[in-house]
């Protein structure tokens, strides 16, 4: 990583993961976890970004990801805060060519692109970190940052898009960069329950939608997005570039 880009600080103690966090999947993984981790599991299952090298965004120990989406990889960059994932994620895929490294993709306003320079042809992989790391206020501006930085990368996202103590009547169908207020109002109609915007709704272009019960009274709308860069406009459609007419 270059010299100068931010660092991530270890730490296990955080809100949204560390041991309160691996408490929840040691406790709710087998069950309350089970069907959103098979949505994960299919979602993986269909990106085929065409590179062996990885890096994973906030994957905590790994407790959405299998041995089967790993292994096609050759090299993969870990970028997580949290030491004891780091630790169980080793443990959990031993097999895997599992690279520690603490860049801070998240400090503004160099992050992205840090880690576009440095890893320039791997697939970039958050792993339901966007959502955590930001906020309906810093979402906006950091959502431009890292789709600009990482416009030549194929990346993909699983993000909490809403919390709430009750699921919501449906989820939100994929209408592009939408006011996250005004669909939640909707989805949670005639509920009285607080719910969160994590200001992450609408991503990408296409989106799909899947909901995770992370405890009995903790319910996240869970939304997927994947980028491919856009082919040079001189590529044919075999991908190759034209030949030169004789002269």
């Amino acid at each position: 990583m270059p010299a100068d880009a931010p660092r991530l600080s270890s730490h296990w103690l955080d809100a949204s993961g560390g041991l309160g966090y691996h408490w929840r999947a040691l406790r709710y993984r087998q069950r309350l976890w089970l069907p959103f981790a098979r949505q994960v599991g299919r979602w993986l299952e269909a990106w085929h970004p065409p590179t062996t090298d990885l890096v994973l965004v906030g994957p905590s120990a790994g407790y959405a990801l299998d041995t089967a989406f790993l292994d096609r990889f050759a090299r993969i960059t870990v970028l997580e805060p949290d030491r004891l994932a780091r630790m169980l994620l080793r443990r959990r895929f031993p097999a895997a060519s599992l690279r520690m490294a603490d860049i801070d993709i998240f400090a503004l306003p160099d992050g992205p692109a840090a880690l576009a320079h440095a890893r320039p042809d791997a697939a970039i992989l958050f792993c339901n970190v966007i959502g955590q790391r930001l906020d309906a206020d810093t979402a906006p501006p950091w959502r431009q940052v890292q789709q600009a930085a990482l416009s030549g990368h194929h990346w993909a996202s699983w993000h909490d898009v809403f919390s709430a103590p009750r699921p919501p009547h449906r989820l939100p169908e994929p209408t592009g960069h939408p006011d996250g207020a005004a669909v939640a109002r909707r989805l949670w109609a005639g509920m009285a329950c607080e719910v969160v915007d994590h200001g992450t709704l609408g991503w990408g272009p296409a989106a799909d939608y899947a909901l995770w019960q992370l405890t009995p009274r903790q319910w996240q709308v869970i939304e997927w997005v994947r980028h491919a860069p856009t082919p040079p406009a001189d590529l044919t459609e075999t991908g190759r570039s034209p030949r030169p007419a004789p002269t």
